[in-house]
C-alpha cells in the first residue's frame, strides 16, 4: 500500500481525517511502541505505507536527527518492518489500543521541549486580555472590546524589537498599558518557556489532559519544529500547546502551572524531514486548521496562517539555541499561535473553556493531521516511561552500542 493508498484507508480516519500530509514525497519518520520482551520504543520511516525500523541505526530519534546521512538513511537505511501504517495509526487511538501491537508515540524523545510565546498579535492582544480580566472569562469579552479599540490596529505589520514597535510600546505605557507580554510581543527578546519534559509528550490518538481546577482553557494549535544540536531545523510536524487561560492570567509565575501537566503536550503525528520538496522558507506558507467537536454537539473551527507570524521560525530558533544555551540532545520548539477562541460556549459572554470528551484535530496539508480526546490530568495515563526507563530498555534490548 503506498502512502497516498493509504490516505483513502478508512482505518487510518479519526473523525474522517488522514494523519498523512496531503502532498505526495514528505519523507516522513515516527517513534512507536513494539510490543516484545522487552517492549519499547522504536525510531521508524514511512515507507510505501509500512514502517521501518531504523533503531539499529538511530536508537533515539535525537540521534537519528544529529546525523549528517539524514535524509539517505530514511529513504535507504535497512531495517525491519514492524507494522502497516493503516493498522499502527488504527491501534494508537485512545479507545481501541491493543497492548500486543505497535502503537504511534510522540515523535521526539531526548529533545528538550521548548515554546515560543506571544509569537502573532492575535495571540499578544489575548494574553492582555487574560492578564487584565484576571483570568476571569467573564471580564474578558470587556477588556478584549477596550484593547481592540485602542491598540488593536496600531500592532497590525508591527516586527518586534524594531523602532517602531519600540515607539508603541512607549506610547502604551505612558497610557497606562503596559503589560509584560507587550514586553515579549513588541520587543528585542522572544518569549521562550519550557513546555514539558523530555519524554513527556503524548502522541496522535492518545489523550490530552487539563488540569482538573481549571475553568478557562484551550487548544493551541502549532507548527513545531525539531532542531538539531548544532540549530539545524531538521522537521517539522504539528503540537497542541494545551493552555490555561486562568491559571496565567491570574500571574505569570504560574506559566509552569497552566503548561506543563500530566498530557498536556501533544506532538505528531510524524516529523516531516526538511528537503528539497520542504525547504524552511515554507513554514511561513503553511496553513494550520483546527476543529473542536464535543459530545455536547458544540463544534469549533479555525484556521492559523503562519504567514502572519511577527517572528520568522529561524529567528526563534537562533533565539532558543544560541551561544548562551546549548541543547546537546536537540531540541523540539513549538512557535505560537494567532488561535485564541472567543466563540461562547457554556453562557454568554464566557467564551470557550474544553470539556471531557472533546475531540481535538489539528491538521495542515504538508504535515498531516493530529488528533486526541481531552480529559482531566488525573484521569490520563500516568507518564511513567522517562529518560532512565528509556536508557535502561535500549541497553536491555541491545541497541546503545556503536550504530
Amino acid at each position: 500500500m503506498t502512502a497516498e493508498t493509504a490516505m483513502t484507508d478508512p482505518s487510518l480516519r479519526y473523525d474522517a481525517v488522514s494523519p498523512l500530509p496531503g502532498e505526495e514525497g514528505a519523507r516522513l519518520v515516527a517513534r512507536v511502541w513494539l510490543p516484545g520482551d522487552p517492549p519499547g520504543p522504536a525510531v521508524v520511516a514511512v515507507r510505501d505505507g509500512r514502517l521501518v525500523d531504523l533503531s539499529r541505526h538511530a536508537p533515539t530519534m535525537s540521534a537519528l536527527l544529529e546525523r549528517d546521512d539524514l535524509l539517505e538513511l530514511v529513504e535507504e537505511g535497512e531495517g525491519p518492518v514492524v507494522g502497516e501504517l493503516a493498522e499502527v495509526v488504527h491501534n494508537s487511538r485512545w479507545d481501541r489500543r491493543l497492548p500486543e501491537r505497535p502503537w504511534l508515540l510522540a515523535p521526539c524523545d531526548l529533545q528538550a521541549v521548548k515554546a515560543a510565546g506571544v509569537t502573532f498579535v492575535r495571540s499578544l492582544l489575548e494574553r492582555v486580555v487574560e492578564e487584565q480580566a484576571r483570568g476571569d472569562p467573564a471580564r474578558a469579552a470587556e477588556v478584549r472590546a477596550e484593547l481592540e479599540r485602542e491598540i488593536g490596529g496600531a500592532l497590525s505589520g508591527l516586527r518586534p524589537g524594531t523602532p517602531q514597535a519600540d515607539r508603541l510600546r512607549q506610547a502604551l505605557e505612558a497610557r497606562g498599558r503596559w503589560s509584560q507580554y507587550l514586553e515579549v510581543g513588541l520587543g528585542p527578546d522572544a518569549e521562550i518557556f519550557t513546555k514539558a519534559q523530555p519524554m513527556a509528550a503524548v502522541g496522535h490518538g492518545a489523550l490530552v489532559g487539563v488540569h482538573p481546577r481549571s475553568r478557562w482553557n484551550n487548544p493551541e494549535p502549532e507548527l513545531v519544529l525539531a532542531v538539531d544540536s548544532r540549530g539545524r531545523i531538521r522537521a517539522a510536524t504539528l503540537g497542541n500547546d494545551v493552555n490555561l487561560r486562568d491559571f496565567e492570567g491570574r500571574s505569570a509565575l504560574l506559566l509552569g502551572r497552566a503548561k506543563d501537566n500530566n498530557a498536556s503536550c501533544a506532538i505528531g503525528p510524524f516529523l516531516r524531514l526538511i528537503d528539497d520538496r520542504f525547504p524552511p522558507a515554507r513554514l511561513r506558507d503553511l496553513t494550520i486548521h483546527l476543529e473542536v467537536s464535543g459530545e455536547d454537539g458544540f463544534r469549533l473551527e479555525a484556521d492559523s496562517a503562519m504567514a502572519d507570524i511577527a517572528r520568522d521560525p529561524e529567528e526563534l530558533v537562533a533565539q532558543t539555541l544560541s551561544p548562551v544555551h546549548d541543547y546537546p540532545d536537540g531540541l523540539v520548539l513549538f512557535l505560537g499561535t494567532p488561535f485564541a477562541p472567543v466563540q461562547d460556549r457554556d453562557a454568554p459572554g464566557m467564551g470557550f473553556t474544553h470539556h471531557p470528551g472533546d475531540v481535538v484535530t489539528i491538521r495542515s496539508e504538508a504535515l498531516g493531521a493530529l488528533v486526541n480526546r481531552v480529559d482531566s490530568c488525573e484521569r490520563v495515563p500516568r507518564w511513567e516511561f522517562g529518560v532512565r526507563a528509556l536508557m535502561h530498555n535500549l541497553a536491555a534490548r541491545g541497541l546503545l552500542g556503536p550504530s
